[in-house]
């Protein structure tokens, strides 16, 4: 026990350069994660289900966008041939006069009708991490995304008001790393009560009495399921050519969309990747081997003293997996702790790390491999010098 604790304090500075090296190589590794979990999120949400919204301009955002989707068009959508559900939906902006970039970034009201199922394939339920979900029935009360709560210091039994209106908070979600986690949902009714309370032109067109219109026409758009052996993207065209005044997204089309919408994360994505492997290896690759050239001296002495090659590959080869295992631990525990830090802190609202266990696994690996190599090719310039001269190098 005393010997390798010696070893690994006489290669205290090496530990400490892999160290950073790994911990830059898994910060940077985090963020890609997120990356990928976002837009992997986003298209699992778009895949499990046929958006529809009306046509026209109309308050409503994301998925479901558009104007007018009456209650007619919604029995009938669930009169086309393979579709199993249908559930009316009012999504709208929190704040209307913010700017957004990109709509899986805004804070959202979604307004479900809690008395059809959630037709997504892929998401039945969304994960309620604190709380409950919501029931039909519920009224004046919120469902929060995770995010959206941590921004908030809201928890079950908090309140928000949302258009001069208080809202009990009665669940939390889990944090998806996607578009649900800046959601407020509330029953559907609340949701139409915001739109007309938001939407100037609405609240006119209802005034003036020119259009007939009930509660049970204010959607923004609608969730459509398909039925067990029908392609959605056929089912989504059925719709399209069976019912009037309607937009029908293909999932496959909006998957497209989002993707392309995306690029550019993904471009960043595949750079971040690149930056971590070429910091992380060349300050870890070059930090092991030149702590190796450091003991030129001592192996020459070694080998002055009948020391074989083999003998001499297999002490640097335990070394140098003993440091770098050290130094990789220690680097993945000061990523783990410096991201853990920045989310819970600065960046409260939106996660900016993901510590995959691919991530974590792969990179102590990485880093043990490439040590490894890097003694290797070390030791192999070490010890193709001469005893005489590599004790001479060291003096």
């Amino acid at each position: 026990m005393v010997k390798p604790l010696r070893v690994l304090r006489g290669y205290l500075f090496t530990i400490l350069g892999i160290a950073i090296g790994v911990a830059g190589l898994v910060a940077l590794g985090a963020m890609s994660e997120r990356i990928v979990r976002f837009i992997e999120g986003g298209d699992r949400f778009v895949l499990g289900q046929i958006s529809v919204a009306g046509r026209g301009m109309g308050m409503g955002t994301g998925f479901t966008a558009g104007g007018l989707l009456p209650a007619s068009a919604i029995r009938a959508i669930a009169e086309v041939p393979g579709v199993s559900g249908v559930q009316a939906q009012v999504m709208l902006p929190l704040d209307p006069s913010a700017s957004q970039f990109m709509t899986l970034t805004q804070e959202l009201i979604l307004g479900v009708d809690l008395s059809v199922p959630m037709p997504n394939r892929h998401y039945r339920t969304l994960p309620v991490r604190a709380g409950r979900a919501l029931r039909e029935g519920d009224q004046r009360v919120a469902v929060v995304g995770a995010s959206f709560a941590a921004s908030r210091g809201l928890g079950v039994g908090g309140h928000i008001t949302l258009e001069d209106e208080s809202f009990e908070v009665v669940g939390v979600l889990d944090r998806m790393l996607t578009a649900p986690d800046r959601f407020v949902l509330v029953p559907i009714a609340d949701a139409r009560a915001q739109w007309v309370a938001k939407d100037r032109l609405l609240r006119t067109v209802l005034a003036s009495g020119g259009v007939a219109l009930t509660a049970s026409d204010l959607n923004t758009g609608a969730a459509v399921g398909w039925q067990d052996g029908n392609d959605p993207d056929a089912v989504a065209l059925r719709i399209r050519d069976r019912v009037p005044g309607v937009n029908v997204q293909l999932p496959s089309e909006l998957s497209r969309l989002l993707r392309s919408s995306t690029a550019f994360f993904s471009a960043l994505l595949a750079g971040i990747g690149v930056l971590a492997f070429v910091i992380g290896g060349l300050s870890l690759a070059n930090t092991m081997a030149a702590a190796v050239f450091e003991r030129i001296r001592d192996f020459g002495v070694k080998r002055a003293l009948g020391a074989t090659d083999l003998q001499l590959g297999r002490e640097v080869l335990a070394e140098s997996l003993a440091v770098t295992l050290v130094g990789g631990l220690a680097g993945v525990g000061f990523a783990l702790v410096l991201g853990w830090a920045i989310d819970g802190s600065v960046a409260r609202a939106q996660q900016l790390f993901h510590f995959s266990p691919r991530l974590l696994g792969g990179a102590l690996a990485f880093s043990i491999l490439l040590g490894a190599a890097a003694a290797a090719y070390a030791t192999g310039r070490v010890v193709s010098v001469s005893p005489a001269e590599a004790i001479r190098r060291g003096t």
